[in-house]
C-alpha cells in the first residue's frame, strides 16, 4: 500500500447579484469567501471507497466501486460519489481511496459547501491520481456531478470555488459546456457585512420554481432578467472603481427584482429592513432566496450599527472575508 496522501481545500462563495437570471444564461458577479472545505485522500488497499466526513455525521461510509452512485444516495455522500464515478469514467485507476471532509463553515449557510466539496474533491483526485487537469477540465468534471446530482445548476458556485476571488461569471451552454464566461474582477477591498437568516434554503426547488414562473409568464420574466443583466454590467464596473455608496443602490434595485421573481421571504425582508434602518447604503437577499444570507452594504461609519440591527432582528453576522483564493493543495506526500 502506497502512503500517498493528497489534501486540498476550496472556498465557499456568495452571490453578489444576478441570482437566477444566471441559470437562464445571463451573467452574475460572485464572490469566493474564505470559510473552506478540505478533502484529503489516501489509499486505502481493499476495493471499496470509504469516505469519513464527521461534519455530516458521516463515518466509516463505504461503497464498492462498481456500485458508485447507484440508488438514492445520502445527500451528504451525492456530490463526492458522483464526481467520483465520473473521474473513473474518465480516467480508470485500480488505486481505491479513503477519502475525509472536513468543513470550517455550516451547510445551512447557504455559502455553497456542496460546490466547494466537489472542487476540493476533484482536485484532490487529481493531484493522487496524476492526472493533471486544467481549471477549466476541473469546471467541466464539477459541473457535469452537480448537475447529475441535482438536475439543474448554473455553475457560478463552482467557479467561485476552482478560481477564487471575485468573478463575472456566465453560465455555459450545450452539450460540450460551451461559452462559459470566467473574468475575474480586480477588487481589492470588499466591505459588505453578511446577516444569516436561519433558514436553510432549497436551493433545487426555488429554481425549479422560477423556471415554472419563466414558462408561465416569459415575457414577464425574462423582462425581469434583462433589468438584472443591466444591473450586473453596472455592478462589474462599480465595483472595479469601488463607489461604495453606488454598489449599495445597484443592491436594493437587484432585490426590487427579486422580490418580484417571489424568492424573498419574510426573515430576509426584515434582516434588509433592519439594516436600512440604520443607514445601509443597500442590502438584497444573496442565492436562491427563501433563506440563508443577506447582504447590506455600510457607510463609511455604519458597520457596527447595521451589525446590531441585523442580529435584533433575529440574524447572525457571518464573519467572512471575501475575494478569497480558490482552490489549492494544502498537502501534498
Amino acid at each position: 500500500m502506497s502512503d500517498r496522501k493528497v489534501k486540498t481545500s476550496a472556498p465557499g462563495k456568495l452571490m453578489l447579484f444576478g441570482e437566477h437570471s444566471v441559470v437562464f444564461g445571463h451573467p452574475c458577479v460572485v464572490t469566493a469567501v474564505d470559510r473552506r472545505l478540505s478533502i484529503t485522500i489516501e489509499e486505502n488497499g481493499e476495493d471499496v471507497f470509504v469516505l469519513d466526513a464527521p461534519d455530516l455525521g458521516l463515518r466509516a461510509y463505504s461503497k464498492k466501486i462498481t456500485d458508485l452512485a447507484k440508488d438514492d444516495l445520502p445527500k451528504e455522500v451525492a456530490f463526492i460519489e458522483t464526481c467520483y464515478k465520473l473521474f473513473l469514467a474518465n480516467y480508470p485507476q485500480k488505486k481505491t481511496i479513503h477519502v475525509y471532509s472536513k468543513n470550517e463553515f455550516k451547510s445551512s449557510y447557504g455559502l455553497g459547501s456542496s460546490s466547494a466539496s466537489t472542487v476540493a474533491f476533484a482536485k484532490a483526485l487529481s493531484e493522487f491520481y496524476q492526472v493533471p487537469l486544467t481549471n477549466d477540465q476541473l469546471f467541466d468534471l464539477c459541473y457535469k456531478t452537480v448537475l447529475r446530482v441535482q438536475g439543474v445548476a448554473s455553475g457560478f458556485d463552482i467557479a467561485a470555488a476552482i478560481w477564487g476571488g471575485t468573478l463575472y461569471y456566465v453560465t455555459p451552454s450545450g452539450k460540450y459546456l460551451q461559452n462559459k464566461i470566467v473574468e475575474p474582477l480586480k477588487v481589492t477591498n470588499l466591505p459588505i457585512i453578511v446577516g444569516y437568516t436561519g433558514i436553510k434554503a432549497d436551493t433545487a426547488t426555488l429554481i425549479r420554481m422560477v423556471q415554472k414562473q419563466q414558462q408561465d409568464q416569459k415575457k414577464v420574466i425574462n423582462r425581469v432578467f434583462a433589468d438584472i443583466t443591466l444591473l450586473v454590467e453596472q455592478a462589474k464596473q462599480t465595483l472595479k472603481q469601488q463607489d461604495w455608496p453606488h454598489l449599495g443602490l445597484l443592491m436594493d434595485q437587484n432585490q426590487h427584482l427579486l422580490r418580484q421573481l417571489q424568492v424573498s421571504s419574510i426573515e430576509l425582508e426584515n434582516l434588509i429592513a433592519a439594516a436600512k434602518s440604520v443607514g445601509s447604503w443597500g442590502a438584497k437577499l444573496s442565492g436562491a432566496g427563501g433563506g440563508d444570507c443577506m447582504l447590506s452594504m455600510p457607510s463609511d461609519d455604519g458597520r457596527e450599527a447595521i451589525s446590531a440591527a441585523i442580529t435584533k432582528a433575529g440574524g447572525k453576522i457571518i464573519e467572512v472575508e471575501m475575494n478569497a483564493e480558490g482552490v489549492r493543495v494544502e498537502q501534498l506526500d
